[in-house]
């Protein structure tokens, strides 16, 4: 459980330190700076959930969005605690860790404050940020554990 909680924590201090560094310092009073005809550094407001999904509750959605990821983190909690293999506890950490950043945010600033902006020709991919990254990684690894993991075998 300690590799876990100990990725958690890793994952929320890079995301919120991010963050900061990128609204306060990076772009500080611009709207966006061009990296790449494919990346780019936006300011981006997500009051919704995964690509700006629900994005017009104001604050009965802060409050229930707030709500539903903190459930959530308890049961990933209680499944740490319980999980044998170090790459699911690494990998929940990381669930865990980008959920509360992103909880955070919307605590604090009403907002999920996401930076990171990819585009492929005309296809354009929803800004995100860190804790974004994180939950996905540690998403996918959980997933391609279960499917190709050994069952345990009988006593």
């Amino acid at each position: 459980m300690l590799l876990g909680l100990s990725a958690a924590l890793v994952v929320f201090i890079l995301d919120q330190v991010s963050k900061y560094w990128i609204m306060n310092d990076v772009l500080a009073e611009k709207a966006m700076i061009i990296f790449t005809p494919f990346f780019s550094l936006v300011r981006a407001w997500n009051t919704g959930v995964s690509f700006s999904m629900f994005n017009n509750w104001g604050l009965s959605g802060v409050i229930v969005l707030s709500f539903v990821a903190l459930v959530i983190i308890f049961f990933l909690l209680r499944w740490l605690k319980t999980e044998q293999s170090h790459l699911v506890q690494l990998s929940l950490g990381f669930i865990i860790g980008g959920a509360l950043g992103n909880v955070t945010d919307r605590i604090r600033l009403g907002a999920v404050f996401d930076f990171l902006d990819f585009s492929f020709g005309s296809y354009h991919w929803p800004a995100f940020n860190v804790a974004d990254s994180f939950i996905c990684i540690g998403a996918c690894i959980v997933i391609v554990h279960g499917l190709l993991a050994k069952p345990a075998e009988s006593k």
